[in-house]
């Protein structure tokens, strides 16, 4: 009995230890240098976001770089989070491997080019940095695996992590303004191998639609300039979903004409991919009041109470009553 409380003593401390580590490793000396470090960045990230020209801009990110790469040289670094950096994203995955940092630049003709860099978490507390140069310009492929030298670049909003047979999969959600004609949101796989950072393979499975499509190695959904789309993880539903597009004027070859019809796509998670979702409501639409135009079953058809995404949900967190026995 007392060598079972003693352990339990010495785990305790152990954890309590454990937490008080994780919270001083930077030193304070550090801190204070990256915090005077982060207010620089701060002045220059923001004229990146808004100078008034492409000549401000570009001085303005090509001081940002070497400044942010200094700064994260510092011992234990990856713990300290730079929220002064607003118009920065830095995102972090559920098992804080690592974090990205994205940013786009405008350039003069309206385009976008992005700038990023992958900070692995690192017991020492050095840095290892995976700079990204965005190729994306010069990729005719547009579903191709690519790696940190040729990446497809965005700015990531949110990631999204799995794990398969033992292997980490970092699914990636990302917006490029792209051009004045239209805009971008994306998913993309990142995975590391042999310690290397890989973007894209195969998976994103259509195995399970009406007609099956070709296993894609990213999901890129480009839509007009004005237009506003979801691609987000909902995690009541577990699974990706995002807004099925149209073209407004009847021309499916030109994305810029792209527009959400009120329909939803998704993703479910199943054996290491992200199988393909047809349609996510059948009977509803998440966006509150708004009756279904031509229901699968007529028969089902409420015109007085038509029924939403919310009254669905709440139907499936219920339980399902017991069926009574037939006298």
């Amino acid at each position: 009995m007392i060598r079972t409380c003693f352990l339990l003593l010495c785990c305790t401390f152990l954890s309590y230890t454990g937490l008080q580590a994780q919270k001083v490793r930077i030193s304070p000396a550090n801190e204070e240098v990256l915090r005077k470090q982060q207010d620089s960045l701060q002045v220059l990230s923001d004229l990146i976001l808004r100078g008034r020209d492409e000549a401000i801009r570009q001085n303005a990110n090509d001081r940002f770089i070497p400044k942010l790469v200094q700064a994260l040289k510092t011992p234990y670094s990856f713990y300290f989070r730079f929220d002064s950096l607003t118009t920065i994203s830095i995102q972090y995955p559920a098992d804080s491997a690592f974090r990205i940092f994205t940013w786009g630049l405008e350039q003069e003709t309206s385009f976008y080019h992005h700038y990023g860099a992958i900070q692995m978490r690192t017991e020492g507390g050095e840095l290892k940095l995976y700079p990204l140069f965005d190729r994306s310009d010069y990729i005719n492929n547009q579903d191709t695996i690519t790696n940190n030298k040729e990446w497809y670049g965005c700015m990531y909003y949110k990631v999204q992590h799995r794990r398969y047979f033992n292997k980490d999969y970092y699914t990636l959600f990302g917006w490029d303004a792209n051009n004045i004609r239209s805009q971008k949101k994306m998913l993309d796989m990142l995975t590391f191998k042999d310690g290397e950072p890989v973007f894209g393979g195969p998976f994103f499975s259509f195995a399970e639609d009406t007609i099956p499509k070709k296993t894609r190695n990213r999901i890129i959904l480009e839509y007009k300039k004005d237009a506003t789309i979801s691609l987000s993880y909902n995690p009541e539903m577990d699974m990706i979903v995002y807004d099925h597009l149209i073209s407004e004027t009847n021309q499916p070859s030109k994305p810029s004409t792209f527009v959400p019809d009120l329909d939803y796509e998704g993703f479910k998670w199943k054996a290491g991919k992200w199988m393909h979702i047809e349609k996510v409501f059948h009977d509803a639409l998440p966006q509150g009041k708004v009756p279904v135009d031509q229901p699968m079953n007529q028969k089902q058809k409420r015109m007085m109470d038509p029924r939403t995404a919310e009254d669905i949900n709440e139907g499936l967190q219920q339980p399902k009553k017991p069926k009574g026995k037939k006298q």
